[in-house]
């Protein structure tokens, strides 16, 4: 059996699924949240890179590793950012931030 494209394509669009019914289930948890964020940033790179093979073109290639790094300064930014407000806080739960709003 062949892979073709189109199963690059449900790949990406059941993780894409799964990032966002992540973010829209567990909203209690800016952790999941995060990891949800990156599970969809995953599809994306997923999806650029098998349209990229099956163009015959780079493009695709070095944009998704363009977004794997945003991604990965995204996730130490906001890793960064959990630390330092269950520092101030004492908890990380998502209505307490919501609280910060002004």
């Amino acid at each position: 059996m062949i892979i073709g494209i189109g199963h690059y394509l449900a790949v990406g669009a059941i993780l894409f699924t799964l990032g966002v019914l992540g973010i829209f289930i567990n909203r209690k948890n800016i952790i999941v949240i995060l990891m949800s964020v990156e599970l969809i940033l995953l599809a994306v790179n997923i999806n650029f890179v098998a349209f990229s093979i099956f163009l015959g073109d780079m493009v695709g290639q070095i944009f998704a590793m363009f977004v794997l790094t945003v991604a990965a300064g995204e996730a130490a930014i906001g890793l960064a950012i959990l630390v330092i407000y269950f520092r101030n806080r004492g908890t990380i739960a998502v209505d307490d931030v919501r609280q910060m709003r002004g």
